[in-house]
């Protein structure tokens, strides 16, 4: 999993209390492990980051 693929997650969020992005899904403990080690080939929850999902539908 790289960067890149998180930055176009829709689970990657901005905290403005610590002025840093973070991933939003709760992981179990072996999930992060994986995650923290960089032994996860890819992310079971990517889900890509659409802002203009709302509008397709409205129209």
């Amino acid at each position: 999993m790289t960067k890149n693929c998180c930055e176009q997650c829709a689970y990657y969020d901005y905290d403005e209390e610590y002025d840093e992005y973070y991933c939003s899904v709760n992981l179990d403990e072996d999930e992060m492990e994986k995650y923290m080690s960089g032994h996860m080939d890819a992310c079971h929850y990517f889900s890509p980051y659409d802002e203009y999902k709302v509008v397709r539908k409205q129209n």
